[in-house]
């Protein structure tokens, strides 16, 4: 028995297909919300984020790393927004609100979403907000991370990545087991 998207459920481990039912069945009594997440690099909304999303079964929209995916993946809007990266100018609203609404019909945002990094001007919030009264909704929160500059400093000042996996660390909150290397592979941090 296959699928449309062409994964077989057959070769699906079993326990995935369970844990993923259980998932839906959880979250099938979840209200539906759709969140903006506003606030500077280092306020903390990349930590709050999975939490909410998790809580709510909420798919959480980071417009960075969608582009960067829809480049990746050769998509139409993708290859688009590549000219523009490529130009070395700013990926246009119409098409970051198109990736947006691309991303916003997938199952997992089926309950609602969470939006990270967007909007950041009045023009890509009118833009979002006439997207989404075509599809008949509208945002329900808007959660604004205020935070001290001093807090804000310190968190963003002591942070280091892996960049490959994505990994991050923090000299103070979050250090890795040797100074300025990565737990697992044991290669070299970069600050961020």
């Amino acid at each position: 028995m296959g699928s449309s998207s062409g994964v077989v459920l057959e070769e699906i481990p079993s326990v995935d297909l369970m844990t993923e039912l259980l998932r839906r069945m959880k979250c099938s009594s979840k209200p539906d919300k759709r969140l903006i997440l506003v606030g500077p690099p280092g306020s903390g909304k990349g930590t709050q984020s999975p939490i909410i999303k998790d809580e709510y079964c909420l798919c959480h929209l980071a417009t960075g790393d969608m582009l960067r995916a829809a480049v990746a993946a050769k998509t139409p809007l993708g290859i688009k927004a590549k000219e523009a990266m490529d130009k070395g100018e700013l990926v246009s609203d119409d098409l970051v609100v198109g990736i947006i609404d691309e991303a916003m019909k997938k199952p997992s945002c089926q309950k609602g979403f969470i939006l990270d990094g967007f909007p950041r001007t009045v023009v890509q919030a009118e833009k979002l907000d006439e997207m989404l009264a075509k599809q008949g909704t509208k945002i329900d929160k808007v959660l604004n991370f205020a935070i001290d500059d001093a807090v804000l400093e310190e968190r963003i000042t002591g942070r280091w990545i892996h960049p490959s996996s994505g990994r991050t660390y923090h000299t103070k909150f979050a250090p890795p087991k040797v100074s300025g290397v990565d737990n697992v592979s044991t290669c070299k941090l970069k600050i961020l």
